[in-house]
């Protein structure tokens, strides 16, 4: 069911837009034609929702209306932004690959790759409260996990570095709630905005609490994610190997002392600046005074 609709969805769709170019170079076009063309031929179609949902090993209970409309909400909102969604998919094959062997370092259920997705759409982003990175870590966190952040260099943009440290919150939260759905809830509302929302209300579950709105939709924004790119062709989405994006082979360069200028650093290698901070996004101005003695790798291209 859901493959025929995304066929149908995407078939009618790009024979509209022909049948519309065809007459549009005509010079014979009507209103009339027009909008006879646009009801005849253009559908927009409801989603059917999966009867079963999981994650990180844990049921959705899609029986329950009001996760059936929030579940359906998200559905409906990545599948019919496809150029969004579509950019999902590329980014995934170039990242995914890095983030699994780390999630399952740290035991981590492989689903929460898909945590990462909805936090910035696998872009290196900073979001009105301040978090950054493909993970959207804090400062206050990234540096309670090592991390450095500062104006020169900023480690939540190092995508190794920053899935390490959200494992560890991940992991420190599943301890705490006894749940891996309350724990990525409390990475996105936080671990004591969450605890204080269970305790005032009584509950036990993420699916029975009342939430900010942000929080309220995270789990199912995840979950929706979950299903579309597990199944991309069920939804309409084609690609090939060839349109995904791939994270080149890199080398580790070990940098312990103060560096007076990142452009000369980088021509020492045969790379411009711009390609530096290409293949290391933390690297966040011209030089690094490493007033604290700290040591960094710096990915180089393998060749």
């Amino acid at each position: 069911m859901r493959k025929r609709i995304g066929i149908l969805v995407s078939g009618i769709f790009l024979g509209f837009v022909l049948s519309f170019f065809v007459r549009s170079t005509q010079n014979t076009v009507t209103d009339k034609a027009v909008t006879d063309d646009f009801k005849e031929h253009y559908r927009i179609y409801a989603l059917p929702l999966p009867d079963s949902l999981y994650f990180a090993g844990e049921r959705v209970p899609v029986e329950k209306p009001w996760v059936r409309e929030r579940l359906d909400r998200e559905l409906l909102v990545n599948v019919y932004w496809q150029s969004y969604a579509l950019l999902k998919f590329k980014r995934a094959r170039k990242y995914f690959p890095l983030f699994e062997p780390i999630l399952q370092r740290y035991g981590i259920p492989e689903d929460f790759k898909y945590l990462a997705v909805a936090e910035s759409n696998l872009e290196p982003v900073v979001s009105p409260a301040g978090a950054a990175g493909i993970w959207q870590l804090m400062k206050g966190t990234a540096r309670k996990y090592g991390l450095i952040v500062d104006k020169e260099i900023d480690q939540r943009y190092d995508p190794w570095l920053a899935t390490e440290a959200a494992c560890r919150y991940l992991a420190e939260a599943r301890q705490q709630f006894g749940s891996w759905t309350l724990a990525a809830a409390a990475y996105n509302r936080g671990r004591q905005g969450l605890q204080k929302a269970l305790d005032d209300q009584g509950a036990t579950d993420y699916y029975d609490l009342y939430l900010n709105p942000e929080t309220a939709k995270y789990i199912y924004r995840i979950a929706a994610i979950k299903e579309i790119m597990e199944h991309p062709q069920d939804y309409g989405f084609h690609f090939r190997e060839k349109d995904l994006y791939h994270l080149p082979e890199l080398r580790k360069v070990i940098v312990d002392t103060a560096v007076s200028s990142w452009p000369g650093f980088a021509r020492k290698f045969g790379l411009t600046y711009g390609q530096l901070r290409y293949y290391n996004p933390f690297i966040r101005d011209y030089q690094w005074a490493n007033k604290n003695g700290d040591t960094l790798y710096v990915y180089l291209p393998a060749q």
